[in-house]
């Protein structure tokens, strides 16, 4: 199997697998956010697609706990390696390259720190991610349908602790000159739920 059949096994796996629905579009963004940080360094291009695409792999219903308290406490990134080890070896992926992929996958998200480029790429565009419009989206969708957020309320610091926290646990100067709109975005829309409602926001 050559390099174009495994990717296309890795999207129509994850096109099949994303639910809900709008969770498919994160991995494609992520992909070309994280491509386009990279212009012009050296990465390995079968890592980063593989990481970018598998990385949330346990977020999907289906693969994560279905019970209220487990999914609170639910660590997706162990299911997320192992079974992405498993479906990449099927599907052709260079066997010498599922360490890298495991690292990326196990470093990306805010708090870590990764020790390979490919990894240092993905945790950047996954925190680009949760800025700005697609950052506020991806969060007020979750609302009624996910057991954690009941209500926009619920949801209201999770956009702040983005804001607040996310912006500097950056590392590259290309990723800030990304971050500096989608920060503004993101604090108007907060002020402005907060003038709108006052203290009424459910």
């Amino acid at each position: 199997m050559n390099a174009l059949d495994w990717r296309e096994s890795v999207i129509a796996c994850i096109r099949a697998e994303a639910r809900p629905a709008d969770k498919f579009g994160h991995q494609p963004r992520l992909y070309a956010l994280a491509s386009r940080l990279g212009r012009g360094m050296e990465f390995d291009e079968d890592v980063l697609f593989a990481a970018a695409w598998m990385h949330d792999l346990g977020v999907f219903i289906g693969h994560r706990p279905e019970d209220p308290d487990q999914l609170a406490r639910w660590d997706h990134t162990p299911y997320t390696i192992t079974r992405s080890n498993l479906l990449l070896s099927g599907w052709g992926f260079p066997e010498s390259k599922l360490q890298a992929v495991a690292d990326a996958i196990r470093t990306h998200q805010p708090d870590d720190e990764p020790n390979r480029i490919e990894g240092v790429l993905l945790r950047e565009a996954d925190i680009l991610e949760q800025l700005g419009a697609i950052g506020a989206m991806r969060v007020l969708v979750k609302v009624g349908r996910d057991t954690r957020y009941p209500t926009f309320s619920s949801v209201l610091p999770v956009l702040e602790r983005a804001v607040n926290d996310l912006p500097d646990k950056l590392r590259l100067s290309r990723s800030w000159l990304l971050a500096v709109p989608r920060i503004e975005f993101l604090r108007t829309l907060i002020a402005a739920i907060k003038a709108e409602a006052g203290e009424l926001l459910f």
